[in-house]
């Protein structure tokens, strides 16, 4: 009987010995696959910080586009009124410039 508990003893001992090599296994490809994974996420956050950057660049031309639209609008609006506040100063001067030219002469000929 002795012979008999040894065999299981024995038995038992390499099943342990084949369950812990298994898990020896597991504990490598449990490794590989957390590397596969980290290797993954990475190239998936690199993909997405691009797409971001592509969005942003985007999203800022078109600021910039309006901005420059905008500003072209109010450059052509101060332009026409700025032409026509000259416009009106000089109908200003040629209205009145008989009347300072009389002025002139009578403060000059007054001294």
């Amino acid at each position: 009987m002795s012979s008999m508990a040894e065999s299981k003893v024995t038995g038992i001992i390499q099943s342990l010995n084949g369950l812990e090599d298994n898990l020896d296994s597991l504990n490598g490809k449990v490794a590989d696959m957390k590397k596969q994974l980290s290797v993954k996420a990475i190239n998936e956050i690199d993909k997405l910080l691009e797409k971001t950057r592509e969005m942003a660049t985007k999203e800022a031309e078109n600021i910039i586009n309006a901005s420059k639209s905008k500003a072209a609008v109010e450059s052509e609006k101060i332009t026409k009124e700025g032409k026509s506040k000259l416009a009106e100063i000089q109908s200003n001067i040629d209205a009145n410039f008989d009347e300072a030219v009389k002025h002139v002469v009578s403060t000059v000929l007054k001294a």
